[in-house]
C-alpha cells in the first residue's frame, strides 16, 4: 500500500510539531469544514442544544469558532497571545457571518505566507504558520461535527489521513503539551499505545506528568493497553465525540479511561 505520507521519511514521522499532511490540505480543509459547519446549523434553530458540548447552543458553537479565528488571527498579527479581540458578533450581525468574517481574515493572511515560515504559537515545538493551519483545520472539524449531531445530520467523511494527522496533534499538542501547561497530571501511571491508520503512538500518564509521541509498532509493545480503531473513530473520540464502543481497547481499561479523561481537560 502507498504511503498516506508520500515524501515523508520515518524519521521525519516522528518528530513532535511536523504535520502529517500538506499543509496545503489543511488550510483548505479550514475553509470546507467552515462550509460544513455553517450548513449543519442553518439546519436547525440556533438555541438548540449541543450534546457533545454541555451548556452550549448550535449558536455559541459557531460564535466559538468565529471568535477563535481571531485568536489566532491575533497571534499572527500581533506576534503573541491578543488580549483583545472581537469575542462576539456586531450589533446587527449574525453568528454565520462574524464565522465567515473572521475566516475569510485568517484565510488570507495564512495563504500570504510559507506555513514553514516563523509565527508567533503557544506550542515551542511548532512555531510557523504551518502551525495555526493545522491547528484551526482541526478545531473547525471538531466543532463541524458538533454541530451535525446536534441537528441530527449524518456525520461528513473524514479522510483517513487527516484523521490520523488529528491524532497526532490531539497527543502530541493536547495531552503532551497543554496538560503540562495547565499543571495536570494522571492519578496513576499508565502507558497507553494507540494504533491507526498504520501509525503507532505512545502516551504516558501519572502524577509526574503526561507525555506522548509517535513511536514504532515495537517500542509500543510493552504498553499497558492498546487503543486501536479506524482513524476517523480514533481521531474523534480522542476529542471525546465518540461512544466508547466505537474504539477496541485491549488491556488496562483504567489506564485508557485516564487517557480519555485527561483528554477531556485539557480540550474542553
Amino acid at each position: 500500500m502507498r504511503s498516506a505520507f508520500p515524501g515523508t521519511s520515518s524519521a521525519e514521522r516522528l518528530m513532535p510539531g511536523r504535520a502529517l499532511i500538506d499543509h496545503g490540505r489543511l488550510l483548505a480543509a479550514i475553509g470546507y469544514e467552515a462550509e460544513l459547519l455553517v450548513e449543519a446549523a442553518r439546519a436547525v434553530p440556533p438555541e438548540s442544544p449541543v450534546p457533545t458540548c454541555p451548556g452550549w447552543t448550535v449558536g455559541e458553537v459557531v460564535r466559538h469558532v468565529g471568535s477563535v479565528y481571531r485568536v489566532a488571527l491575533g497571534w499572527l498579527v500581533e506576534g503573541g497571545r491578543p488580549s483583545r479581540w472581537q469575542r462576539d458578533p456586531a450589533r446587527g450581525q449574525t453568528v454565520e457571518s462574524y464565522l465567515r468574517d473572521g475566516l475569510t481574515e485568517l484565510v488570507e493572511v495564512l495563504s500570504w505566507h510559507d506555513p514553514t515560515e516563523t509565527a508567533a504559537t503557544w506550542w515551542p515545538a511548532d512555531r510557523s504558520y504551518g502551525f495555526w493551519c493545522r491547528r484551526m483545520a482541526h478545531e473547525t472539524t471538531v466543532h463541524r461535527v458538533d454541530v451535525e449531531d446536534a441537528a441530527g445530520l449524518e456525520r461528513s467523511e473524514i479522510t483517513d489521513d487527516f484523521a490520523v494527522d488529528g491524532v497526532d496533534e490531539a497527543l502530541s499538542l493536547w495531552f503532551a503539551h497543554k496538560l503540562p501547561m495547565l499543571g495536570l497530571s494522571g492519578t496513576r501511571h499508565g502507558v497507553v499505545a494507540i494504533n491507526t491508520g498504520g501509525h503507532t503512538w505512545i502516551a504516558r500518564a501519572g502524577p509526574v506528568g503526561t507525555t506522548a509521541r509517535r513511536c514504532s509498532p515495537a517500542e509500543a509493545a510493552g504498553a499497558d493497553a492498546v487503543v486501536s480503531g479506524r482513524p476517523a473513530a480514533v481521531y474523534l473520540w480522542l476529542w471525546g465525540r465518540q461512544r466508547p464502543g466505537a474504539v477496541a481497547v485491549e488491556g488496562d481499561e483504567d489506564a485508557v479511561g485516564q487517557l480519555w479523561a485527561l483528554l477531556r481537560l485539557a480540550t474542553r
